[in-house]
């Protein structure tokens, strides 16, 4: 049996104040790209720090950083354990709307395995979040 763990990926707008975390797969075929910079995709962005100076300024703004300094990464990356504490509470959020709507349940937002930055990450329905998956 070959299974392929999804990396996810945290993508972040500035301008908009948008962030949001996709799967390997959302970013290939479906429309997150478009819903969070506005371009049809991944391949767009490269053009779209070149020439958006609104959007320059406001990554600027919000990394520190000069114009000279942007990179494709600042803005789409591999997420991390950390970000996970960000997807923690957007999930928990999502469950109390379930839960005032009446169809609760404790499903993981993706696989139950993904993969971070820093490893594999296992669901644990228990505590509604992901953990590191340990190996020896």
């Amino acid at each position: 049996m070959n299974y392929e763990i999804e990396t996810i990926y945290y993508l972040a707008n500035p301008e908009t104040d948008q962030i949001a975390f996709a799967t390997g797969s959302q970013l290939r075929y479906e429309d997150i790209i478009k819903d969070i910079f506005g371009v049809a995709s991944i391949h767009d962005l490269p053009m779209m720090i070149q020439y958006n100076k609104n959007f320059q300024s406001s990554i600027c703004s919000y990394f520190g950083v000069m114009e000279n300094e942007i990179t494709l990464e600042m803005i789409v990356r591999v997420a991390t354990k950390i970000d996970l504490l960000e997807l923690k509470n957007q999930y928990e959020e999502q469950l109390k709307q379930v839960s005032v709507e009446g169809n609760g349940t404790n499903t993981p937002p993706f696989d139950t395995m993904i993969r971070l930055q820093e490893g594999i990450f296992q669901w644990d329905e228990e505590h509604s979040s992901y953990n590191l998956v340990k190996t020896t």
